[in-house]
């Protein structure tokens, strides 16, 4: 089931939901900035759960099941961030179940236009999925294990997908990539055939979020990172025509990455859209 990691602060409750493959102690640096001023509850997707199996996953609406009836134990309507495969989760979760949340923000969210979904929906179909996805061999082949946290802060230094993290930054996130080992060694907290599982099933029933976007009653703010692959100007466009209720914003010199790239900009950003809500 799902559980919760307690990020402190004595305000009202703000809830989290991480990215794919990235456990949400990745994120420690926004979410102390957030507790400043609410009392910030990071969510445990299916893949951090000790005895959930990735091919129960045919597609991600389970996650936002997950979700929702979370939230439908709370005594009232909560703010909700997520990340990436987090923030499709809140999305999926506010539009079919809006008595949940008072407000909505997605950081980067894998919502691809509805022609993408559909054809992704066909490779899954199809049985191609493993082998068409250029994101699953990476994940598979991920290092899992180093000598230290050291050794894996020098190892990441140097590849070009942390360009943009600060040397703070950058080992907050190895810290909460890792689980320490028995025998004095960091693993990878976040197990690779769940996140190749989660990269096999991604956007192919988010055709049903394209089909209910205009009727979303939750206030929303997307924050896009300027150099993002995932969150495109193209998709940004279409929400703008299709959702009223969500704004947009685009935060410059940071990619999908961006909540843990630039944290204090991003949190500054969410505190000021919560607070104009009246939350």
């Amino acid at each position: 089931m799902m559980t919760v990691d307690d990020f402190g602060g004595n305000g009202l409750p703000l809830y989290f939901a991480h990215a794919n493959g990235y456990p949400p102690a990745c994120y420690r640096p926004l979410l102390q900035r957030l507790s400043e001023n609410y009392h910030v509850l990071a969510l445990r997707q299916r893949p951090l759960w000790p005895d959930a199996r990735p091919e129960e996953i045919k597609d991600w609406r389970p996650l936002a099941e997950d979700l929702s009836n979370f939230l439908a134990a709370q005594a009232e309507p909560v703010a909700c961030v997520g990340h990436s495969m987090g923030a499709v989760t809140a999305l999926r979760a506010a539009l079919w179940h809006p008595e949940y949340f008072k407000a909505i923000v997605l950081l980067d969210p894998v919502l691809l236009p509805p022609e993408i979904c559909l054809t992704w929906d066909l490779i899954y179909r199809l049985g191609l999925g493993y082998r068409l996805n250029p994101l699953v061999p990476a994940a598979l082949r991920r290092r899992q294990t180093f000598n230290s946290h050291i050794e894996m802060f020098e190892s990441y230094r140097q590849k070009a997908i942390f360009r943009h993290f600060s040397d703070e930054n950058l080992r907050a996130l190895v810290e909460g990539l890792t689980r320490p080992s028995p025998d004095g060694t960091v693993t990878l907290a976040y197990p690779p055939k769940w996140e190749a599982r989660i990269y096999v099933t991604a956007i192919r029933r988010d055709l049903e979020l394209w089909c209910r976007l205009p009727r979303l009653q939750t206030p929303a703010l997307i924050i896009r990172g300027e150099q993002t692959d995932t969150f495109w100007e193209r998709t940004a466009r279409l929400v703008d025509r299709r959702a009223a209720n969500i704004r947009i914003l685009t935060l410059p010199a940071c990619t999908h990455l961006l909540p843990m790239e630039k944290p204090q900009e991003v949190a500054q950003v969410i505190l000021d859209f919560l607070q104009q809500t009246g939350i």
